[in-house]
């Protein structure tokens, strides 16, 4: 197995795209026999020194999400980086699998050499991006990606999970999303690093000015000091400002020495969440307390018992300290 997995970490390195898909494959496998390698493969991938830049991409669902990323990643491929999409899609209730096709709708940055598009479903997992997203991040890094791009669902006030794997987190607006302040997500607002209004060209010109003004009052009134910018990733307007921007921002976390705290914090973050959901996972699957848990949801039913009690029945179960 150790054999298998360094023919595939070594393949990676040297920019292989099927060893990079077969990895992410593996990573996403919910198959007990996968766990092992899984683990091997990633402990040591994250021994490697990339330098990239972490981009986390967020919006309601029609936004223009996907053309707004493909246009930054053209600007990137044409300064001479790779650059790779990770795009999350919602999952299908059927087949469990993506039901949007990001790529499809990045045909002109899905043909550069130098880009790598994966869509992947969320999986059910909640905050706009999947439950191996981070792993995915770290094997992009090892095939040499500069540039590493999330695509959240972007379905609301949840997408904010992804903050806790980049570096830098946007918030892509239209035009009247101010009108009524309905675009002011305040928890996704305050996370953002920089908040661009797309589709802001022709007719929507006077509109996106009246929503750049709504929303620095918003910012204003919440404290967030950062840039509002407009762009139209369609035609091109404003993008090399954004990308400007972006270099600028990630050129002032390096020189404050931001970048190695911020990543360190997100790794205890990470620990935190995999210690929760393993803890999760060998709760629900013992059963003496599937069967426990089945007699007190009985009871509950009845009246018999409070939730609160019930709870306390099953801490004690699994011996842990209140």
């Amino acid at each position: 197995m150790k054999q298998d997995i360094e023919t595939l970490y070594n393949t990676i390195i040297e920019g292989n795209i099927i060893s990079l898909s077969k990895a992410i494959t593996l990573i996403e496998s919910n198959k007990a026999d996968d766990k092992e390698k899984r683990e091997l493969l990633i402990q040591k991938a994250k021994t490697y020194n990339s330098k990239s830049i972490r981009i986390g991409i967020t919006g309601t669902p029609g936004v223009g999400k996907s053309t707004f990323i493909e246009a930054i990643g053209l600007k990137y491929i044409n300064q001479g980086l790779k650059v790779a999409v990770l795009a999350i899609d919602p999952s299908s209730k059927i087949t469990k699998g993506s039901i949007l096709g990001d790529k499809t709708r990045m045909e002109l940055l899905a043909k550069e050499k130098n880009a790598f598009i994966r869509p992947s479903p969320t999986g059910g997992e909640l905050g706009g991006i999947t439950a191996r997203t981070r792993e995915t991040v770290i094997l992009c890094e090892l095939a040499g990606y500069d540039i590493i791009l999330i695509e959240t669902v972007g379905v609301g006030q949840s997408e904010t999970a992804v903050k806790s794997i980049v570096d830098l987190f946007i918030l892509l607006l239209q035009p009247g999303g101010g009108d009524d302040l309905q675009g002011i997500k305040k928890g996704v607002v305050e996370l953002a690093d920089l908040i661009i209004i797309n589709k802001s060209d022709g007719e929507n010109e006077k509109l996106s000015n009246i929503t750049k003004n709504d929303y620095n009052r918003a910012m204003k009134l919440i404290g967030n000091k950062n840039k509002i910018l407009k762009c139209s990733a369609l035609t091109g307007m404003g993008i090399d400002e954004i990308v400007l921007e972006i270099d600028n921002l990630f050129d002032e976390l390096y020189k404050n020495n931001l970048i190695k705290s911020k990543r360190l914090q997100q790794e205890i973050n990470w620990f935190n969440r995999e210690l929760e959901k393993e803890l999760i996972n060998k709760v629900f699957t013992n059963k003496n307390i599937l069967n426990l848990n089945n007699k007190l949801s009985d009871s509950i039913m009845k009246n018999e018992l409070s939730i609160y009690d019930a709870i306390d029945i099953i801490i004690d179960k699994i011996k842990i300290n209140k």
